[in-house]
């Protein structure tokens, strides 16, 4: 199994103009939880030519921890990340369908 490679990059988000600071560990945007398709295979490996958006279409939390689904607009890739711990908390209630 590969391994997360980090990357500390700050970003505006695409789907609502939020100005994200990253920690290395950041994928989407802690607002509206949109990301954009530049991983493909781990998180941080950059290596998707897509670029196309993400969108958060579920969550689950499990063992203390919410985890983000996301299916690209683009070419319908999925992925699922970890939530990030600014991520917005009603949002992720909402995906997770309570």
């Amino acid at each position: 199994m590969k391994n997360f490679i980090r990357k500390k990059e700050d970003f505006v988000c695409e789907r609502c103009g939020e100005v994200v600071v990253g920690d290395g560990y950041t994928d989407h945007c802690s607002k509206c939880l949109w990301g954009k398709h530049v991983d493909e295979e781990i998180p941080g490996d950059r290596a998707s030519d897509c670029r196309g958006m993400m969108e958060p279409v579920g969550a689950e939390y499990k063992s203390g921890k919410f985890r983000i689904c996301y299916k690209c607009e683009k070419c319908n890739h999925r992925f699922v990340v970890d939530a990030g711990k600014n991520d917005n908390k009603d949002r992720l209630l909402e995906l997770c369908g309570t």
